[in-house]
């Protein structure tokens, strides 16, 4: 409470001192716009109103944080240019990482993250340390390290056991090369699409099927559309809450201290609500009606080889990045 009357009393007083009423003041706040691609209901949405009444809770009379859901401040693409010109305060992006910095493909790799415990491990070792100095460079500010989950393959031509019933699929994928490259090495037509494209993709037939975590599917109602469910694992996707560094720099050190500590909270809640959820959100799929398997997970583990192996001879360090990610699968 404290930081709150702190925060509320520096932004009345350089109101008043430029000549406003008190009730000019009383009616000023700051809009934090926080925009996300995903529709109400998932995970990663589900993580932004979660921060979004921590951060409130904290900053009182200063402003904020609204979440815009189901892209209504544009495409991930179009918020990270946002972001870089300080046109928005946040976003979520996830895989679009690696186009900004190649070594966020490193959450691409299929078959990488073995678990939540072991992501917990590489966002200690690998993420803060290494990876966040270098968005910064590029003009962002990493916040937390937040969870999309783990993604399964859906289609409409047949069940997914191993890579070869991938070949000729058009699969929607997000906007990251590392993920295109992992299809196309599993014979697929991987298709860039933004997540908002893909109900009508697929009910069109412009794609066959989609990949994504079950909260993703369900919340997108592709079950709508789709009829096989093939749970493959293949990537464990993190969610990159991510600020203007510019309009971050400008904020209220308080203001600072108070979107950093409950993207933090945020980001143990986070992983808790994903664990409990995605058994559940799965049975609804399938109470939908979805046919479902499960698929050949050794042989989609050989099928990857290729993919690790053009990471590491592309990517600068992306060996280094490789093994130590794969060293902490037992904990750290």
């Amino acid at each position: 409470m404290k930081r709150v009357t702190t925060i509320a009393s520096v932004v009345a007083a350089g109101l008043l001192a430029a000549g406003l009423s008190a009730a000019d003041v009383a009616a000023q706040g700051v809009e934090l716009q926080f925009g996300t691609t995903s529709p109400p209901g998932n995970q990663q949405s589900n993580s932004a109103v979660d921060f979004a009444e921590r951060v409130n809770e904290r900053i009182g009379d200063y402003g904020k944080v609204e979440v815009y859901t189901s892209s209504q401040l544009g495409s991930d693409k179009d918020m990270l240019q946002k972001l870089r010109l300080g046109a928005q305060d946040m976003s979520q992006p996830s895989t679009i990482m690696s186009t900004v910095v190649p070594e966020f493909g490193l959450f691409d790799l299929p078959y990488l993250v073995k678990d939540r415990e072991h992501m917990k491990c590489i966002v200690d070792e690998i993420v803060w340390p290494t990876l966040a100095p270098m968005i910064e460079a590029k003009g962002y500010k990493l916040i937390g390290v937040w969870e999309n989950g783990f993604r399964h393959i859906s289609n409409n031509v047949r069940p997914i056991v191993t890579p070869a019933d991938l070949q000729g699929v058009k699969l929607r994928t997000p906007q990251g090369v590392w993920r295109m490259r992992m299809f196309e090495a599993y014979g697929a037509n991987p298709t860039p699409m933004a997540f908002s494209e893909v109900f009508v993709g697929l009910q069109t037939g412009v794609i066959d099927g989609q990949e994504n975590p079950y909260s993703n599917i369900y919340a997108g109602k592709f079950q709508e559309v789709q009829k096989y469910l093939s749970e493959t694992r293949h990537v464990y996707t993190p969610s990159f809450p991510t600020a203007s560094l510019a309009k971050f720099n400008a904020y209220p050190p308080e203001v600072q201290e108070a979107i950093l500590e409950a993207a933090e909270e945020t980001q143990a809640w986070t992983y808790e609500e994903a664990a409990r959820l995605e058994e559940e959100t799965k049975q609804k799929l399938l109470d939908a009606g979805m046919e479902f398997n499960v698929a050949d997970r050794e042989a989609f583990v050989e099928g990857s080889k290729p993919v690790y192996e053009t990471f590491a001879e592309e990517v600068p360090g992306g060996q280094e990045l490789i093994d130590r990610a794969l060293a902490l699968a037992d904990g750290c």
